[in-house]
């Protein structure tokens, strides 16, 4: 039986909206397939979004947290519900095998329940009283959230800031990337429909949206995840009006091995694969580029490979035994051929990795085989820049202050990992520059949504996940309430 396409529609003010004109996305298994089509909204549609948040604000931020909580809560309920068929789209539209997107799924609504048990202790205020009186730290919503989300993890990257967001009391429009908007957006009209009218809206389109999202004065806080480029040019968009931003950028994240690394344990070498490889290498906390010591370099790359051809198996989504899938689209394809042909064209040998289960399967769609890199130079592009896709240098180094500084020499700093004996690993850790570092493990592995997240560097403002990751969505508010009395240095 033949997929029929699904479409999509902007959701303002509680409403569907058809628009005349809409944008299709292709399987990028199957490029020939139509997966569904999502809408182009105007500018003026993004503004009535924008006003539609606004205007819904004032009652949505003065509605009590058990109510928000429990709107939450049916959202999260139904989303459970219905995850068989929103993970399948996803995976059709995406090209993640279908483990792996029921996984990004699971990710979302772990984080929701957790916004959601944990949403009134970390909300509420704080009563401090003291010798000069009392004072009051009152946690307020900001107002209208402008966000702005990736396709490479579209559903855990918006419920990420749909659930803080709306839990501290502030209203948002959302844009969701058309390069994977059909499962997201299900699952945003699934949220929507269990709050208030304006409470959560959604458009499409094209850059006109994103800038009127980005500068409007009705909004207050812009929350985007993707590129580090981007986000300068949303930075400055939003400069005339001063907006609140978290922004969650671009990494290249380093993995360093040290010479106390046990190559010949095979889960580690196993999970480190995984950390290269997992989603296509399209997860912005993957590792990215490898350092190992120079003194089991050798002895290291031989059983890394080993290990990957071991875990990889290219191919369909749905296909069980498949491990990796094709990359999201053309565009990312490209980009990433042309970083391995400048590596070999420096010199460096490119080894291919793991099965291709369907050749002509391979040959039809957005395909890369995994490919690991070696001998390139610690400066080569395929080293310095983000590949974002199915390739990894791996490179030598001398002693720990090498590595380190390799590693932070990056304008990113998203995450690390460090591999080895423990505090010697921890030793070192310390001294990377990053918003996250694992040790003995790397990327989602790793990720714990009780904990924040973020980068530094141009890798980022602000963290997501944990306490914090609710409280990016709330001004402090100090109220102070003083003895009675005049303090002695003031003259009468």
């Amino acid at each position: 039986m033949v997929n029929q396409p699904v479409a999509v529609h902007a959701i303002i003010n509680g409403e569907k909206v058809e628009t005349d004109k809409q944008y299709s996305r292709e399987n990028p298994t199957n490029p020939n397939e139509i997966v569904g089509y999502g809408p182009v909204n105007t500018r003026e549609e993004a503004i009535e979004a924008i006003e539609s948040a606004a205007a819904a604000f004032p009652d949505w931020s003065k509605t009590p947290i058990e109510e928000r909580i429990a709107r939450m809560q049916r959202a999260i309920a139904k989303l459970k519900d219905a995850s068989p068929e929103i993970s399948k789209l996803l995976s059709r539209e995406h090209g993640k095998p279908l483990y792996d997107a029921e996984g990004e799924l699971a990710i979302s609504l772990m984080w929701m329940e957790y916004a959601c048990n944990t949403a009134k202790e970390v909300l509420k205020d704080q009563v401090q009283e003291h010798e000069n009186g009392k004072t009051i730290i009152s946690k307020d919503a900001i107002g209208v959230v402008s966000a702005i989300t990736p396709w490479n993890y579209p559903l855990s990257l918006s419920t990420i800031k749909i659930a803080p967001a709306l839990l501290a009391g502030n209203t948002m429009v959302l844009k969701p990337s058309p390069l994977a908007p059909l499962a997201v957006s299900k699952v945003i009209e699934m949220i929507a429909a269990e709050f208030p009218a304006g409470v959560l809206n959604m458009v499409h389109g094209e850059s006109d949206v994103g800038v009127e999202l980005t500068s409007h004065p009705k909004v207050s806080k812009i929350a985007f995840t993707g590129g580090t480029k981007t986000a300068k040019a949303i930075m400055k968009a939003a400069a005339d009006t001063i907006k609140d931003m978290t922004l969650e950028l671009g990494g290249n994240d380093a993995a360093i091995i040290l010479s106390d690394f046990d190559v010949n344990d095979e889960r580690a070498m196993r999970r480190l694969v995984i950390s290269n490889f997992l989603t296509a290498g399209q997860i912005c906390m993957i590792a990215k580029r490898i350092y190992v010591h120079r003194s089991i370099y050798d002895k290291f790359v031989e059983k890394y490979i080993e290990a990957a051809n071991k875990w990889i198996r290219v191919g369909d989504p749905f296909n069980p035994d498949v491990t990796v899938g094709p990359v999201n689209n053309a565009g990312q394809v490209k980009f990433v051929r042309s970083l391995i042909d400048d590596a070999q064209n420096r010199g460096a040998q490119v080894i291919k990795l793991g099965r291709i289960l369907d050749p002509e399967l391979f040959e039809k769609g957005y395909f890369l085989q995994p490919t690991v890199v070696l001998g390139a130079g610690y400066h080569d592009p395929i080293v310095v820049e983000e590949q974002f896709g199915p390739t990894v240098p791996i490179l030598p180094f001398d002693d720990d202050d090498q590595a380190i500084s390799l590693v932070n020499d990056s304008i990113y700093g998203l995450t690390s990992s460090v591999w080895g004996e423990e505090e010697h690993a921890l030793r070192v850790a310390r001294r990377i520059e990053a918003g996250t570092t694992m040790i003995n493990t790397a990327a989602v592995q790793g990720l714990d949504v009780r904990f924040p997240f973020g980068g530094v560097k141009q890798s980022g403002i602000g963290r997501e996940y944990g306490p914090e990751g609710i409280l990016s969505y709330v001004e402090t508010h100090v109220i102070n309430i003083p003895k009675v009395g005049e303090l002695p240095y003031i003259p009468e």
